[in-house]
């Protein structure tokens, strides 16, 4: 039984055999020239501000649970809708609460202003 998992051990063995012995020769190959410039932390094209330790506002981290919320709703909708004629009418009700529940959830979201981008308000909250 095992006999069908060598062929996935080698392809794994040789990956990463692969991956050591080019990393190794990109070292001992190229050219290390380190300087200054070369070795500030770079974000986005513009230079960090403060510490990578801050604290974000809870707006950042409320943006990324929408955009999963809603992208986990398009990964349910999806199939159900594609297969929508084979279903009967507890799986068509099941998806109308399961669409009601999450509109609920971005009018909540959107009356508290998570979307509300004013940078004004968050340096507000992060100076206090």
């Amino acid at each position: 039984m095992l006999e069908q998992y060598y062929p996935i051990l080698i392809l794994i063995g040789v990956a990463f055999v692969l991956a050591i012995l080019l990393m190794t020769l990109s070292r001992i190959v190229g050219p290390y020239r380190p300087n200054t410039n070369k070795l500030n932390p770079y974000e986005s094209g513009m230079d960090p501000v403060g510490e990578a330790k801050d604290r974000y506002s809870i707006a950042f981290y409320l943006v990324a649970m929408e955009f999963i919320v809603f992208d986990l709703e398009v990964v349910f909708i999806y199939p159900w809708a594609v297969r929508f004629m084979e279903h009967g009418t507890g799986t068509f009700m099941a998806m109308v609460v399961f669409i009601v529940i999450l509109f609920i959830g971005l009018f909540y979201t959107l009356k508290k202003g998570t979307l509300d981008w004013d940078l004004k308000k968050f340096k507000q909250e992060a100076t206090q």
